[in-house]
């Protein structure tokens, strides 16, 4: 059976798709295609090139990419993700779609045209760096002469590429909306409202997904929050574990892939 995954974008609750995978890979599931925006375009990448999903964590955590995340809210202008080339070329040192384990799509905006595009083959890290592009925080990754910005624009759960070349779908959410009664400042209504937007289409697409994990309540952490990284990672790695145990469809998964020939 073809198992494809898509990672929804997200900030660091982007953080969780890590947990998720790692609960998935420590039961044997194997993914012929990984679809991914934003925040789980670089998970994703990292995750089909190889890398373990508690390794990406830690590194996550002692590199200074956390300190250019910290300087996010008391910036002045947009900054630069030219800096986190030499990050991501430590991991991925071919830097090609093709060189990857497990093939990957990623989606990014193209600003300058106003529609989407699905890198899947090419230079990789540009593609990763425009997916992740966040508008008003980062400035337009430039390819082939045109601007490019976060793929969760117009797509923030980019299923799509995985429909034709997929038996079975498992969707990796981090944006769920708890309810709330008040908003306590200006920011967060402005994510809380960001969210709302590119969550407007997700009810109809996850309707793709064989199994979507969404832990609960997880919208309500702001984009940028690195000091709740070990919280995303283990809330997305419980959601994951507890649809291992209750769904029948991935407990049926799991037995093949036990009795696989090693």
């Amino acid at each position: 059976m073809k198992i494809g995954i898509v990672l929804s974008g997200g900030g660091i609750r982007g953080i969780a798709h890590l947990g998720v995978l790692k609960a998935f890979a420590d039961a044997g599931i194997q993914f012929c295609h990984i679809s991914g925006t934003s925040a789980g375009s670089i998970v994703g990448a990292l995750f089909a090139e190889g890398h373990d999903p508690e390794v990406i964590l830690q590194e996550f955590k002692r590199t200074s990419l956390k300190r250019l995340l910290r300087s996010l809210p008391a910036a002045s202008g947009l900054l630069s993700l030219a800096p986190t080339r030499d990050l991501f070329l430590e991991y991925i040192p071919h830097n090609t779609f093709e060189g990857l384990k497990t093939p990957l799509s990623v989606t990014a905006t193209n600003f300058s045209r106003g529609v989407l595009r699905n890198f899947k083959s090419g230079e990789l890290i540009p593609a990763i760096q425009a997916s992740s592009a966040v508008p008003g925080f980062f400035k337009p990754i430039m390819i082939d002469g045109e601007m490019y910005l976060d793929g969760g624009i117009l797509d923030n759960f980019p299923v799509e590429p995985l429909k034709k070349r997929c038996d079975f779908i498992i969707g990796s959410s981090c944006n769920h909306l708890p309810v709330v009664t008040e908003v306590t400042n200006f920011r967060r209504l402005i994510e809380r409202a960001s969210i709302m937007s590119i969550n407007a289409d997700f009810k109809m697409k996850k309707g793709f997904c064989d199994v979507l994990i969404e832990p609960e309540g997880m919208g309500a952490t702001s984009l940028f929050d690195v000091d709740k990284t070990e919280e995303m990672y283990w809330l997305g790695h419980e959601a994951a574990l507890k649809a291992l145990k209750t769904n029948e469809k991935l407990a049926a998964i799991v037995q093949a892939a036990k009795q696989r020939p090693a």
